[in-house]
This record gives structure tokens, C-alpha cells and sequence, in this order.
């Protein structure tokens, strides 16, 4: 069933196009990733579908029966409510039943006798229960803690969130609307790992449609089905997930280019054979150089398969290089405010980091992972503990929040006063390479996007030659094709990068070893993310052995597993932490059974489909056929769904 359609739609702001007779169709359940170039489109297509701004030329189709919820990249807040009240807001029509159910027991309990009352109450708490009445407060504090909103924050004004705060916000309020299509704008934006990997099951198991913009392509692997890539004004489709889109899109260029080097030859050799024949000035050869001619004006020449944008040229030196070991700290310690007010950050944090080691440092939002930064660069000192630096370190350092760029400065001001020695000329020549040309180095730098801002700031890196990169965050608002160059880029640097980040697909490529900083201190693991999940994982596996074995023990020495009085501080958290792992392991289970419950569901749905086609109407067999295969799975579902209530 198509949900949504669009043909030919086209959009332009004055006389610059933006998308150019753009047409597709989404089916019901599916999962879109629609992805592009910074400036490509991608935010305006979403717009245009949710109505937010019109289409120059063509139309678009979405059923009036289906609900849709729109997540803008902003948050879209402008409003004084708190949090709760903001997200009660949605609930409103509940207060209002409530409400009126309390009238009418009122006047029962007055004397009122009459029917009609009693029949109304019967149907406004069954609409109550129907909707959900009885069950939104419990779903609104699941939400909101699984999207790190703790009851003590949900006083707290909308207008004193952070950016990242907001994103959760909304995000939210969106999923508890429940909407029939999610119109998701970078979602992923300010998510630590633990909410991103929950909300990718979460929307795994929504029954619903979904259309996202995002520039993370580990999201885009787990969640999407088919790829929208916005390129050059067009649309391009692809039918699988992230991976499948970029190896397809390699193999169709290579074909494209082939195919267009095939022609070029082709061409090459009949303007050979054509200058031969007219050489030799004989009549009949002069006719076959002509007809030739006719022939090769007529053939549709190939355009050379490049795409209309530039692409970034990024690459890091070291002016100089630094000792072997380059940063080494022990027993760091870090926290805020005094008395009561004192609030610890992490304690116990040991480094030991040598020359060209790429260090990507994980962990929750809030933990401190940039004031970990600050601290090794010296901008912060430690409340105990010591930091040593190397011989001949130079550091180099990426803010996520471009706080180091001036605003008022033009873009080829803002790097004429870092870099003096260049000339006009070579200064507009490398900003040419990182996408400023023309009239664009004469932009401010508050006028900028946050990807121009961020190439901006990589650029300034870049030229700082520095042998240390200390980099905060940094594929935050690059897109795709930006993110890979960067990549590449410090996979060919010698010197020594030390990186936060919660892009997953990053992680999966460049450390060397990821750290991950915990309240307690600082965990090692060498190797890529991947790796790390599963080091965590066989973590967690050891340590339910632990459990078991501790409960056989206890029971022998006459211990009650629950009586945690009777052992010792360390068996205390080994048993808390045996808890909090069997609570993840039935997370799991629930996880995998909500995959196969979804799959179950779609093939009944196709079944269903199968019985009510025109020409197996008449097939008995068939039917009978179908039939029995429906309900084989309709046992086997019902098997699923208890087994899912169980772990619930």
C-alpha cells in the first residue's frame, strides 16, 4: 500500500533550484534514509511533505487516514512550559474526559437518577481506556528516562535545555504521539551511544513509516531499507541499507565511467578514421569521411560521470614531530562547585598515550569527556592528580560548538589572522579546496551553516600543522562525502590523535584504541567499536558466572542471596552490576522477540494480501494453501506475544 507519492516535484528560491522534478512513492512500513550533501535538499524535501513549505511545480500524495508527526533538526521549541507540561500537553484530551466523568459521578452522588448519565460515564471510561488513559503516565516517564530525562529534570523550562536536551525533547513528544508516518530531521544529533542504540530498536519494532534525514551512517545501517540520495537537484534511489547504497553507487560509477571512457575512445577513433579519408582528397573517400561525420553528430555524447559539487581536499602535516610518549596522566580527578554543591565528574582517570596512537575516548553525555580535553591541553586544571606532556607536543584543537571561530569575521578574515604569511591569492586557493569560492570567503562567519563552520574550523587545523589533533566531536555537521575525506585524512596522518566522538561508523574506522571514561575512570580497549561492544558484552557474560557461582557459595554458607548485609563491599557491586547485567540480557531477549514478532506480522500481512488477489479468488487450492499457512503463524505469533508478556 503506498502511503506517500510524489511527482515531479520541484522547488527553487528565485533562480537557484534546489530540487528539480523529483519523483517517488513509499510503501507502508517502510524505512527511508534520505541523505545528500550539506545544502543538497534533504531539509527542504522533508518540508515540503509535511506541508511546511510549498512546491514551485509538480504534487505530492499522503492518505488523510494516516497521521503524520514531523521532528524538525532545531527541536522546534518556542515555548515557557516545563518539560512534563510540555509533554502532558499531548495528553490533554484525557484531563478533559477525566474531567467530565467527575462531573457526572458528581451528580450521581447527588441524587441524580437519571439513565442516561450512567450510560454516558460507561462511554467516556471506555474511550478513557481504549485510548489509553490508564496507561500514558507510565508511557510518558518511560520516554522520557529512556531519553535521559530523570524526574528531578522534568521541572526544568524548556528554554534552559541545551540543544542536545531539546533534540530528546522532541524526539519524545514525537514518539508518543505514535504517528502513522515519522518525518524524523537528523534525529541522531547530540544522542550519546546509549539512546542512539535505543532508539534504533525502538524504531526497529515501530510499526509505522518512517522517513529520516541523517549524515550517520551507522543509524543508517540499522534502521533504513531504502536509500533517497539528493544529488545535483535529482533523486536517486537505492534499495538497501547504508552499506548496500555505497558500494552500489561505487559500481555505478565505475559503469558510467566505463561507459563514457568506451564512447570518448570511440569517438577518438572514427575523428581518426575521418581525418584519414579526407587526407587522401579522393571523391569516394570524401563521401564515406562525410557520412561518418553525419553518423558521429548524431550519436548522444556521455557527460563524464562527475558530480556537481566539489569535493573537500583535506589533508594534516605535522611541522614537527613530537617524543614518543606524548601525554601521561594518573589518578586525574575532576568535578564543580563546593560543599553540598560539589558535583564529581570522574575520578581514578590514568592515560598513557604515545606518538601516532588515534585515542577515541566514549561515554555518556555529561560524563566530562570534554573537560577531559581541556584538562590535557591545560585550559582546566584537576582537582587531583597530574598531567605530563611530552617533548615537543604540539596541540591542535576542534570545539564542537565552534567557539574559537569569531563570529564578525569574514570567512578570509577569520584565517588571515591565524595565518598571516599567506598572500590574498593563495589564502582564496585554499579556501577554493575546502568549498569557499567565489563571493563566499566575503561571508561572515555567524552567516555560515554549521557544515561551513565546521570546514572552516577543520581548515584553520589543517594549516596549525600542530602533531597533537585534540578533536571534540568533529563529524558532527559534516555530511557524508566530507565525513569519509576526513577520515581518510587521519588515517594517513602520522602524528597523534586523541578524539571524542559518538559517530559509530567513525569508531568502526579510525582508533587504534577506545577508551571509554566512566564516573570511576577510564576503561582500554584496543580496537575498533565493534570490538569494543563485544569486550563489553563477554564483560558482562564473565560477571553473570561470577553471580552464579557467588549465589552457589552463599546458599552452602547459609546466605540469602537477597541479604546483602552479610557480604562483603566488593560482592556488593559484583552482585549489582550481575543485576543490571540480567536486566540487559532480558532487554535483549524482549529486543529480538519484538524483530521476530515484526517479521511474523509481515508476512501475515502479505498472506492477506495473497488471499484477496483477483485470481487466486477462485484457486481453492490456494486458499487452502494460504489459509493453513496463516494459521500456522497466528500460533506461532500468539507463542511470540506470550512469551514477549512474560519478560514484560
Amino acid at each position: 500500500m503506498i502511503v506517500v507519492s510524489a511527482k515531479e516535484l520541484t522547488k527553487a528560491y528565485g533562480t537557484d533550484v534546489i530540487l528539480d522534478k523529483v519523483s517517488f512513492h513509499i510503501n507502508k512500513g517502510e524505512r527511508i534514509g534520505i541523505i545528500g550533501i550539506n545544502g543538497a535538499g534533504k531539509t527542504t524535501l522533508l518540508r515540503m511533505l509535511t506541508g511546511e513549505i510549498p512546491c514551485e511545480s509538480g504534487d505530492f500524495f499522503i492518505s488523510s487516514e494516516l497521521q503524520t508527526g514531523y521532528m524538525k533538526q532545531d527541536g522546534g521549541f518556542h515555548s515557557e512550559r516545563t518539560v512534563i507540561e510540555e509533554v502532558e500537553a499531548l495528553f490533554s484530551r484525557f484531563g478533559i474526559i477525566e474531567k467530565d466523568m467527575e462531573e457526572i459521578l458528581s451528580r450521581i452522588d447527588s441524587g441524580d437518577k437519571d439513565r442516561t448519565l450512567i450510560d454516558r460515564y460507561d462511554r467516556l471510561q471506555e474511550k478513557y481506556r481504549t485510548q489509553g488513559g490508564y496507561t500514558y503516565k507510565s508511557e510518558i516517564t518511560g520516554i522520557l528516562s529512556s531519553m535521559a530525562f530523570k524526574e528531578d529534570s522534568y521541572d526544568k523550562k524548556i528554554s534552559s535545555l541545551s540543544g542536545g536536551e531539546k533534540t530528546r525533547l522532541s524526539l519524545a513528544c514525537l514518539l508518543l504521539k505514535s504517528p502513522d508516518i515519522l518525518f524524523l530531521d537528523e534525529p541522531t544529533n547530540h544522542l550519546d551511544i546509549g539512546t542512539l542504540k535505543w532508539l534504533e530498536q525502538y524504531l526497529k519494532g515501530y510499526k509505522g513509516t518512517i522517513v529520516l534525514v541523517s549524515h550517520d551512517r551507522y543509524f543508517l545501517n540499522e534502521t533504513v531499507t531504502r536509500i533517497f540520495e539528493v544529488e545535483n537537484h535529482k533523486l536517486q534511489i537505492y534499495e538497501g541499507t547504508y552499506s548496500f547504497y555505497a558500494t552500489e553507487k561505487r559500481n555505478r560509477r565505475e559503469a558510467e565511467l566505463r561507459k563514457y571512457e568506451k564512447q570518448q575512445k570511440e569517438i577518438q577513433r572514427q575523428e581518426e578514421i575521418i581525418r584519414r579519408f579526407k587526407q587522401h582528397g579522393t571523391e569516394k573517400l570524401a563521401k564515406r569521411a562525410a557520412s561518418r561525420e553525419k553518423r558521429l553528430s548524431a550519436t548522444e555524447i556521455i557527460d563524464r560521470p562527475e558530480s556537481g559539487h566539489g569535493k573537500l581536499k583535506l589533508r594534516f602535516k605535522e611541522n614537527f614531530q613530537s617524543g614518543r610518549d606524548v601525554i601521561f596522566a594518573e589518578n586525574l580527578s575532576k568535578g564543580f562547585g563546593y560543599g553540598s554543591s560539589h558535583v564529581e565528574l570522574f575520578d581514578n582517570v590514568d592515560l598513557d598515550i604515545k606518538r601516532g596512537e588515534r585515542i577515541c575516548i566514549v561515554g555518556a553525555n555529561g560524563i566530562g569527556k570534554t573537560t577531559l580535553l581541556r584538562m590535557l591541553m591545560g585550559d582546566l586544571t584537576c582537582n587531583r592528580g597530574r598531567i605530563k606532556i611530552g617533548h615537543n607536543v604540539q596541540f591542535g584543537y576542534y570545539d564542537q560548538g565552534q567557539q574559537l571561530l569569531n563570529g564578525e569575521n569574514t570567512v578570509i578574515g577569520e584565517l588571515q589572522d591565524a595565518y598571516r604569511l599567506y598572500s590574498d591569492t593563495e589564502m582564496r586557493n585554499i579556501l577554493g579546496r575546502f568549498l569557499f569560492r567565489g563571493e563566499m570567503v566575503f561571508l561572515t562567519v555567524d552567516s555560515l551553516s554549521g557544515g561551513e563552520r565546521a570546514r572552516l574550523a577543520l581548515l584553520k587545523l589543517m594549516l596549525s600543522g600542530a602533531n597533537v589533533l585534540i578533536l571534540d566531536e568533529p563529524t558532527n555537521h559534516l555530511d557524508i562525502e566530507s565525513k569519509e575525506v576526513f577520515e581518510e585524512a587521519l588515517l594517513d596522518f602520522p602524528g597523534t590523535c586523541i578524539i571524542v566522538s559518538h559517530d559509530r561508523y567513525f569508531l568502526n574506522r579510525i582508533p587504534t584504541r577506545i577508551m571509554e571514561l566512566t564516573a570511576r575512570g577510564m576503561e582500554n580497549y584496543l580496537g575498533v567499536y565493534d570490538y569494543y561492544v563485544e569486550k563489553k558484552q563477554r564483560q558482562i557474560s564473565s560477571g553473570k558466572k561470577y553471580l552464579d557461582e557467588l549465589a552457589g557459595r552463599s546458599a552452602l554458607a547459609g546466605i540469602d542471596r537477597g541479604d546483602e548485609a552479610q557480604l562483603s563491599a566488593a560482592d556488593k557491586r559484583k552482585f549489582q552490576k550481575e543485576q543490571e547485567a540480567s536486566e540487559r540480557r532480558i532487554k535483549r531477549q524482549k529486543e529480538m522477540l519484538e524483530k521476530e514478532i515484526e517479521t511474523l506480522e509481515a508476512e501475515m500481512g502479505f498472506l492477506e494480501e495473497e488471499v484477496c488477489k483477483q485470481e487466486n479468488m477462485t484457486d481453492h487450492e490456494k486458499l487452502s494453501s494460504i489459509s493453513a499457512a496463516m494459521e500456522e503463524k497466528r500460533r506461532t505469533l500468539e507463542a511470540k506475544y506470550e512469551n514477549w508478556l512474560e519478560l514484560q
